[in-house]
């Protein structure tokens, strides 16, 4: 169905111009729960066509959802209209030429077929296992199938699924938090996520605050993906490389060798679907090797303007936001002995915080804001629960801090101390993409203050 709509709207914008059309369907349904009862329960499916165009020099997008031939015709109209409107494109780097799909990607009718009942139930788990502490958070479904052809000739489709689920338990005003995304509903245990957050807000009563400066951090994935977010956004982004606004330097050691960070959608853990916005197929990028910053992720546009080729990152936007990798994962280590847990601590950060002598557990990271994107400095706030470690044991909960620290920096060779041996992948709150990452044992993290100033 996508792609015979995706080749209509071709048919009709006639010789003479290039043409490219996606045609996606999203079908996102959502549980939310707050009090500890589920107070709403909604679905949606979209399908929308996005249109871009190249005529007489000039380059215009367009999109709708009105799938009709009356309104699929209107799109043409409207966008070639536009083009006509608007100043030449000389950075106009042609159509993908037709290229097979690397692999499928990952798919699980289960889940994208997930019932309301599924989600409930997982949200009934979770508010149990926090043992009559105060919750709130959701559980989603997502389904999303896409078809993209051109003038050209390339014509591909694809479809992924995914599930996310992220809670908070909160005692006294503290709270805990647990989350994870992954493609598979039977891989989500609402009993253990609930527990764990249930357990991190209990541990959080009576916290002390501490004064700021610099402290050795173990920083579990919820924060861990704050870093890669911002990697991918500002960091190799091909658009901000060009443009001298990223602080990536391929061939240059600019990270420990313990750092090692892919994009890879067609991967275990990956999501998405298997082609770009241009319908560039999508394969594994390795984007830093062993601290060496070894690729950036370029569209069209940016890979021509660089003298490269488009390794597949193109997204709805781009010209403004530029290249994103979307599935980014830092890789773990081999697994090596168990440390014990404990309450508080995530059983993937276990074996970190027993290393360090003195220093902060740190579950997540929230309001973060880049203050200098080439150097990549970020302010931002702790949340969801800080403590002390001492002697390889947490001993006492800490208030919220503020940070001011460049991520790069601390990365940077020398800097990371330990990498976690078990992953796990979080949804970003903004759109399409997912991080995958293991804890993280780092030298120093700059802690600028309380919460409050």
């Amino acid at each position: 169905m996508s792609l015979e709509l995706a080749t209509r709207v071709l048919g009709y914008v006639g010789p003479g111009v290039e043409a490219e059309v996606f045609v996606g369907h999203t079908a996102l349904a959502l549980t939310r729960f707050a009090n500890s009862f589920i107070h709403q329960n909604v679905a949606d499916a979209t399908t929308a066509v996005r249109l871009r165009l190249h005529a007489d020099g000039r380059t215009a997008t367009g999109s709708t959802t009105v799938t009709t031939d009356e309104g699929l015709r209107g799109l043409v109209a409207r966008t070639l209209a536009a083009a006509r409107l608007l100043p030449p494109d000389p950075g106009w780097s042609g159509l993908a030429p037709p290229a097979p799909l690397a692999g499928e990607g990952n798919w699980d009718e289960a889940t994208a077929q997930a019932a309301p009942d599924a989600r409930a139930d997982q949200v009934r788990a979770f508010v149990d296992a926090a043992g009559g502490l105060e919750t709130a958070g959701y559980c989603r479904t997502l389904h999303w199938s896409g078809a993209f052809a051109n003038s050209a000739g390339q014509a591909i489709s694809g479809h992924t699924a995914e599930v996310a689920m992220d809670g908070i338990a909160r005692l006294d005003g503290a709270d805990g938090v647990a989350r994870m995304a992954t493609g598979r509903l039977s891989e989500v245990d609402g009993a253990v996520l609930g527990a764990r957050a249930a357990a991190k807000a209990r541990a959080s009563a009576g916290a002390v605050e501490l004064p700021p400066g610099r402290y050795e951090v173990v920083l579990e994935a919820p924060a861990v993906a704050d870093l890669l977010g911002n990697f991918a956004l500002y960091g190799f982004n091909g658009k901000a490389y060009n443009e001298r606004q990223s602080f990536a330097e391929p061939g240059a050691e600019q990270f420990d060798a313990a750092v090692t960070l892919v994009d890879d959608t067609l991967g275990v853990t990956g999501i998405g679907l298997p082609f770009d916005a241009e319908g560039t197929p999508k394969s594994r990028v390795t984007l830093v090797d062993a601290g060496v910053t070894a690729a950036l992720a370029h569209d069209r546009r940016t890979a021509a303007e660089a003298g490269a080729r488009s390794t597949g990152h193109a997204v709805p936007g781009g010209g403004a936001f530029g290249a994103l990798p979307t599935a980014v994962r830092l890789e773990p280590v081999a697994a090596g002995a168990e440390a014990a847990a404990g309450a508080v601590v995530d059983p993937a950060a276990a074996a970190l915080v027993a290393g360090v002598e003195r220093g902060l557990l740190v579950t997540d990271l929230w309001y973060t804001r880049v203050l200098d994107p080439k150097s990549l400095v970020v302010t931002g706030l702790t949340r969801n629960g800080v403590w002390l470690i001492e002697d390889g044991e947490i001993t006492t909960p800490v208030r919220n801090f503020r940070f001011t620290q460049s991520y790069p920096q601390a990365l940077a060779p020398g800097a990371v101390l330990g990498v976690g041996a078990r992953t796990t992948t979080l949804p970003d709150s903004w759109g399409m993409s997912w991080c995958t990452t293991p804890a993280l044992r780092l030298a120093s993290w700059n802690f600028t203050g309380g919460a409050s100033g």
